[in-house]
């Protein structure tokens, strides 16, 4: 029998005992998550650094940050997502209970990605931890350091038999895929999505698959193209462009070519001084207290740490030299990007070195969509710019290929955002900026068609990884109301079953009336009372 045999095996008994029925004992283990994440932040932080070249601040914004808001909304609502949630009745079910039960589905495999080893991989853990599941977790091999830590420290947080640690590479996935599941969560490239898929479909276990694709990103030549720019480069170079969510490429006119290239260029070295200035004008930090970009904070000296000790600049005139400048995660993935530059014309950027795995954050111009990086998703810090000659081409262009995990569009229009949006399909749209959409736990994150199946984050995560059953309590009491489902069957039964069964009962409308009802007659009664005295 393999390890990772051994491991399932030991989920699913752990899972049986129904200890995670118990909402405390699950809330103790999302709190036990939590603990992990803050005693353990410098951990974490070293082995990302290892890993992706990322800065401990860039970690604890990027991958941490996230995290606790997600563990602490589960702990904050768990018992309001898993209490039963009423239904509108008909006529037949009137008097009876009908509502949905939340439940658990049972051991979950949960195949993490290696760009954002700890975000991408805990996050879903928070959800299935919420829903009263067993998890096991396979992170990517890829960011080995991160894997290695996670693989050490986690079990002394978590009961290591209900959320185990499986590490290793290809065979290792390939033999846990061959378990059966009953559910699996996988964050990664279709082509795995699609292996990941095939073996599911062996136990009839559903999935849910965070892919990703190329991201469109229009830019209308009326907007305001400094900060659309500045916004841009944000989104597309954080994390050195290895983002499921980053802009894939730019499409916009070609009058504004030029313009978007000097802008680019100039926001990678652009103070983030001006930047608030920009946003705010001329602010006092006490104006700011709050809000940094799209991230919010909840005390004052967070804020005041972020605007003190934040760099002038993006990456500088050198973002090799700059810390939060980060890497290609290996040389296998080096050599790929840099060949996706093959063919096109260098307008920013372009500077490489394999030995460090660094590329500068690099803008491609004159870009058709025969060119190479064209042929597939760059997850790297190239952005080409594809010109149109209108919003009716770039949308025709969107439509043409796989739905993107995200669509972006810049522009001060909002009958042009309306139009994207109803002539496209993505997992999401996104307007005016990148990437900030995945903060918002309310918002379910998923792709569509290509880019993926199934959504996370926030509730939306407790109930992907949930069985909503279905619940109806009848008496043995009312015989006579179903004699009309009884054979014989007949026209005048089958016409009473149609007005029960048809009419749609408004539960709330219904307690209303009963209450009007209930105070008419009681001011019809004290009337006549008072009437009687006179």
């Amino acid at each position: 029998m393999s390890r990772e045999q051994l491991v399932v095996q030991r989920a699913r008994k752990s899972f049986q005992t129904g200890n995670t029925r118990r909402l405390e004992y699950r809330i103790h283990q999302l709190k036990g998550l939590l603990r992990f994440i803050t005693e353990r932040r410098k951990d974490i932080a070293d082995s990302v650094k290892r890993d992706l070249g990322k800065s401990e601040h860039a970690t604890d914004l990027f991958e941490t940050l996230g995290l606790e808001g997600e563990i602490k909304l589960a702990i904050e609502k768990l018992a309001e997502w898993a209490a039963p949630r009423p239904v509108e009745k008909n006529l037949l079910t009137l008097l009876d209970e009908v509502y949905i039960q939340p439940e658990p589905l049972g051991v979950v495999l949960i195949i993490g990605a290696w760009n954002y080893p700890w975000a991408i991989t805990l996050q879903p853990l928070v959800g299935a931890i919420a829903a009263g599941n067993a998890a096991v977790i396979k992170p990517s091999e890829v960011s080995s350091h991160s894997a290695t830590v996670m693989e050490e420290l986690l079990p002394q947080y978590l009961d290591k038999d209900l959320y185990p640690v499986v590490t290793g590479g290809v065979s290792e996935t390939q033999e846990l895929l061959k378990q059966r599941f009953d559910h699996i969560f996988y964050t990664g490239n279709s082509t795995v999505g699609k292996l990941v898929m095939g073996a599911a479909a062996r136990h009839l276990t559903p999935v849910t698959l965070e892919l990703g694709g190329k991201s469109p990103c229009y830019i209308d030549k009326n907007c305001d193209l400094t900060i659309a720019c500045r916004r841009i480069t944000w989104g597309k170079f954080v994390n050195c462009g290895q983002t499921c969510i980053a802009p894939d490429y730019i499409l916009c006119e070609p009058s504004i070519q030029d313009r978007v290239v000097e802008e680019i260029k100039k926001s990678i070295k652009v103070g983030l001084t001006s930047m608030f200035r920009t946003v705010f004008g001329n602010f006092t930090q006490k104006k700011c207290i709050g809000v940094y970009g799209q991230f919010y904070f909840q005390s004052e000296e967070t804020l005041i740490y972020v605007l003190c000790n934040t760099s002038q600049e993006f990456y500088t005139d050198n973002p090799k030299t700059f810390e939060d400048y980060g890497r290609i995660i290996n040389q296998r993935h080096f050599k790929r990007v840099m060949a996706l530059m093959e063919g096109s014309t260098v307008a920013v950027g372009g500077e490489s070195d394999e030995s460090q795995c660094y590329i500068a954050p690099t803008v491609l111009k004159d870009v058709t969509e025969t060119s190479k990086v064209m042929k597939e998703e760059i997850f790297g810090p190239l952005l080409p710019i594809i010109t149109v000659s209108n919003v009716d081409e770039a949308i025709q262009f969107i439509n043409e290929r796989e739905k993107p995990l995200v669509v972006y569009v810049f522009t001060h229009d909002n009958k042009l955002i309306k139009r994207v949006r109803a002539e496209t399909s993505s997992g999401a749209l996104l307007a005016n900026d990148c990437l900030v959409h995945f903060t918002v736990s309310a918002l379910p994150f998923g792709g569509v068609g290509n880019s993926g199946t199934g959504c996370y984050h926030g509730k939306h995560s407790f109930d992907q990884l949930s069985h909503l059953r279905s619940c109806l309590i009848k008496q043995l009491k009312l015989e006579g109301v179903n004699s009309m489902r009884y054979p014989p069957h007949t026209a005048k039964k089958l016409s009473w079953a149609r007005f029960f069964l048809l009419k749609q009962v408004n539960m709330c409308r219904l307690r209303r009336m009963a209450l009007l009802a209930i105070f008419t007659g009681l001011a019809a009664f004290l009337v006549q009372r008072f009437l009687r005295r006179g």
